[in-house]
């Protein structure tokens, strides 16, 4: 990975932090992408030191708004000509319903459409990168997303969130792949999203009630470490036999079966346009 670019985003926490280890253990180029810049810039130290290489860079952002992607990707862009590989992990599950200071439903801005914007605006940099990458992280809770009105996905005039709201996120994740990888045909770039099972990490501790008890309580006896977690994404990222498969959802480096809403294409569609009117695109 010596000669290879990396960003990632949600780089800080879980699977993220560990898959940040691996690549700069592997001397890629690693671009980290965090919320918060003390504990980003902490990261960068330790994997530094940790690592001996000096070659991993932060950029601080607020992936909810589109303002701070946009931001994202302008640095990028202005740092380097290649990327070899865009790691889209940034995500959180919130059980109360809240909108971005853009009018969006927070965790769709969050969980899917900085995953559309950022690609797409290094798309350039991808199809100029021989054997580029997307990895996209969704889960399997794409199995409770429905997305069938999304326009109420996008701003619910209900103003209920729930687990909804993650699963439908997360289905948008694979129908994003399936489309991106449908666009991307003849470029050589490689689209794909993975499941990182159910893992031992901050996320969802945030809530309150059943869902932050559940993540605070169980998640050390029954999760995955971030470890096992990021297993995927790294295999996704740097197997030569991955870079070979295009527009497909994985759990422990092997194709899974999502549901039909999942293998929908004209849902796809649908939302690949509705993604592009919310971005101004």
């Amino acid at each position: 990975m010596k000669d290879r670019v990396v960003l990632l985003t949600g780089a800080t926490e879980g699977i993220g932090k560990a898959a940040a280890r691996e690549f700069a253990s592997k001397g890629a180029t690693l671009v980290l992408v965090g919320r918060n810049e003390a504990k980003t810039q902490n990261l960068q130290a330790k994997l530094q030191n940790s690592t001996g290489n000096p070659r991993v860079e932060t950029i601080i952002a607020d992936l909810s708004l589109m303002a701070g992607v946009r931001a994202t990707a302008d640095t990028f862009l202005s740092r380097h000509e290649r990327l070899d590989v865009l790691a889209n992990n940034a995500g959180g599950v919130f059980m109360d319903y809240a909108e971005t200071s853009e009018g969006i439903e927070r965790t769709f801005a969050l969980n899917h459409l900085s995953y559309f914007l950022l690609t797409h605006l290094l798309r350039d940099r991808l199809t100029s990168t021989k054997g580029a990458r997307v990895v996209s992280t969704s889960s399997g809770a794409h199995r409770q997303g429905r997305l069938a009105d999304l326009d109420r996905v996008a701003k619910n005039p209900s103003r209920v969130a729930s687990f909804r709201a993650y699963g439908d996120s997360k289905l948008a994740n694979i129908l994003f792949t399936r489309e991106l990888a449908e666009r991307l045909k003849g470029t050589g770039v490689a689209v794909n999203c993975f499941h990182p099972g159910f893992v031992a990490t901050g996320f969802g501790q945030n809530n309150a009630g059943l869902m932050g008890w559940g993540m605070r309580v169980l998640a050390p006896f029954v999760a995955r470490t971030p470890e096992k977690g990021a297993e995927t994404l790294l295999w996704l990222a740097t197997n030569d036999e991955a870079g070979k498969v295009n527009g497909e959802y994985f759990m422990d480096c092997q194709v899974k079966r999502t549901t039909s809403r999942g293998r929908d294409m004209k849902l796809a569609g649908e939302l690949w346009r509705f993604s592009e009117q919310l971005c101004g695109i």
